[in-house]
C-alpha cells in the first residue's frame, strides 16, 4: 500500500476518534447587557460588571520592530550567496541595533527562485543566510542572537517565471523576534 494513502487512513480515523457528541446547536443562549465598567458606578439591573482587564500596548518600545527606515532584505545574484556592496550600509545598521539591543534576536531567512533542484535551493538559501550571519559577526553581533535558515524555493517573494520574479526570490531576509 502506498505509504501516502496508508498516512492518509490513520490521519482520517485518529480525526473520526477525536470528535465529541456534543451537538453544538443545542447550546443556550444567555442575554447579557453592557453595563458600567467604573468600579463604584452604579450599573442598570441585569447588567453584569466585565472581569477582563484592558489591554494596554506598549507604547515606548520604539525598538519592538528593529531599526528604523532600514531595509531587511538583501537581492542576491544568480546561484550566489556573495553580499553585495550597496548593502554594506543594511548590515551595519542591523549589527549597530543588534549590538545595543543585546536582549534582540534575528533570524535571517535564506531563499531562492525555483530554479535548479530543492535540494540545491535550500542549500544555496543556507549559505546566503550564513553569509549575512557571518557579516553582522564580524561587526561584533553575538551568534547567540542570530539564526540562520532555509526556506530555498518554498516561499517566493514574487510568483513569476520570468528573470524579474526570479531576481525578486534571490534574497535573504532579517526578521526580528
Amino acid at each position: 500500500m502506498n505509504k501516502r494513502v496508508l498516512f492518509a487512513l490513520s490521519l482520517a480515523a485518529a480525526l473520526a476518534g477525536c470528535s465529541s457528541g456534543v451537538k453544538l446547536d443545542d447550546v443556550p443562549v444567555e442575554e447579557r447587557r453592557i453595563g458600567a465598567t467604573t468600579p463604584g458606578a452604579q450599573q442598570p439591573p441585569g447588567a453584569t460588571q466585565s472581569r477582563v482587564a484592558p489591554v494596554t500596548a506598549d507604547t515606548t518600545s520604539a525598538t519592538a520592530a528593529g531599526p528604523a527606515n532600514v531595509g531587511r532584505i538583501l537581492y542576491f545574484d544568480f546561484d550566489s550567496y556573495s553580499i553585495k556592496p550597496e548593502y554594506a550600509g543594511v548590515i551595519e545598521s542591523h549589527a549597530r541595533f543588534l549590538k545595543a539591543n543585546a536582549g534582540r534576536k534575528i533570524v535571517i531567512e535564506g531563499h531562492t527562485d525555483e530554479q535548479g533542484g530543492r535540494e540545491y535551493n535550500l542549500a544555496l538559501g543556507q549559505r546566503r543566510s550564513e553569509a549575512v550571519r557571518r557579516a553582522l559577526n564580524l561587526l561584533g553581533v553575538a551568534e547567540s542572537q542570530m539564526e540562520a535558515v532555509s526556506f530555498g524555493e518554498e516561499k517566493p517573494a514574487s510568483p513569476g517565471t520570468n528573470e524579474a520574479a526570479w531576481a525578486q526570490n534571490r534574497r535573504a531576509e532579517i526578521a526580528y523576534r
